[in-house]
């Protein structure tokens, strides 16, 4: 059976047919068309999976950069805190320099050493030729270490300070409260202590104390600091001022002819408590003076003597 084309398409001329070139052309057409879509397509989704991945690498970079952020921002607020930690330290250790400056001073009051030798208000004097083994400034550890070892040092300075202030102390506390120096600041030793030719008898009698006679009027001062246990008259003594020192330690002071103390004041050293006079069992004036240990009296030249 034949099939009848027109000759229009088809070149009959042969057994075979062939398609005209106009169909050739769109068919190639097609084809190119077809090759471009699928480019195109590979090309859309090849952006779309490197917008993704860039997406993804940019959300990394955004964490890291934060996490280093983090990291930044914990080493700032770690130094800032071992800077005022050293601040700190730092001013614990002035406290303790301006306390042993202030203790060091009172000590050389209290021991009536040379000040100029002994300055605490001005830094050391120190010296030297630089030493060819001189060595770079010390790294942050060994500061640290360095001040630590400081302050143990003036810690432990500060403590024998004062132990020496409070010997001293009480050396000076001991020396206003124990009898010493005459009752008198003008006048002369009329009669010791001891066994003597009563005046108002003629016979040997006991004397319990040491005699200093004056002006009448003159100044009669306490040796020690205390507190006046007695201030009027009594038998024998005329116008007495008796003052306790503490330790067992009293002295008496006899015959004033003003008492210018009452009891229970608190008296000085050297402080005047009366008027030489000749109340009592008295040939004149004078002041009789008796220093008690422990209730019994004892020698005052000791005491006397001791204070010169």
């Amino acid at each position: 059976m034949k099939i009848k084309v027109h000759s229009k398409y088809l070149n009959t001329s042969t057994d075979s047919f062939l398609i005209s070139p106009k169909y050739q052309i769109f068919a190639l057409a097609a084809f190119v068309l077809c090759i471009a879509i699928a480019g195109y397509t590979g090309y859309r989704f090849g952006i779309a999976n490197g917008f993704q991945d860039s997406d993804e690498m940019a959300q990394e970079w955004q964490a890291n950069l934060e996490q280093q952020q983090k990291e930044l921002a914990r080493l700032q607020q770690a130094a800032q805190d071992g800077a005022n930690a050293m601040a700190r330290r730092l001013g614990q250790l002035q406290a303790q320099v301006i306390r042993l400056e202030a203790l060091g001073q009172r000590l050389v009051k209290m021991a009536h050493l040379d000040s100029g030798e002994f300055d605490f208000e001005n830094p050391p004097a120190q010296g030297g030729p630089e030493s060819q083994f001189s060595q770079n400034a010390m790294a942050a550890p060994d500061f640290v270490a360095a001040l630590e070892r400081l302050s143990r040092q003036l810690e432990d300075r500060g403590n024998q300070l004062q132990v020496l202030e409070n010997v001293l102390m009480n050396r000076g506390l001991q020396a206003e409260v124990l009898p010493g120096g005459r009752p008198i600041v003008q006048g002369w030793l009329s009669s010791r202590y001891g066994m003597r030719t009563d005046p108002f008898t003629g016979k040997r009698d006991f004397h319990a104390g040491m005699d200093f006679a004056g002006k009448e009027g003159s100044p009669v001062v306490a040796t020690a600091a205390g507190v006046v246990t007695w201030a009027g008259s009594r038998s024998g003594y005329g116008n007495l001022v008796e003052i306790n020192h503490g330790g067992g330690y009293a002295t008496r002071y006899g015959h004033n002819r003003k008492i210018l103390v009452r009891v229970g004041d608190t008296v000085k050293k050297g402080q005047i408590i009366g008027e030489m006079g000749s109340t009592g069992r008295s040939t004149g004036p004078h002041v009789h003076f008796e220093v008690l240990r422990n209730g019994r009296t004892v020698n005052p030249a000791k005491y006397i003597q001791a204070a010169r």
